[in-house]
């Protein structure tokens, strides 16, 4: 679910090094935010980013 509507900004994938540099998978989820935004003249729920939140790229109700 963590992925942009707008951009199609997406989870980043990579390791977790430990101090004896044992490695581990982990993830950084994009921060998406669940948001009522008018399209075409309707009203539609769309999951956005923050970074496109606050550029302007959408109009939010």
């Amino acid at each position: 679910m963590a992925k942009c509507d707008v951009c199609g900004k997406g989870a980043h994938f990579g390791n977790n090094v430990s101090h004896s540099h044992r490695r581990s998978n982990r993830i950084w989820n994009s921060n998406v935010k669940s948001v009522k935004c008018k399209v075409g003249g309707s009203t539609k729920t769309l999951h956005v980013c923050t970074r496109c939140l606050r550029s302007g790229s959408v109009e939010r109700i």
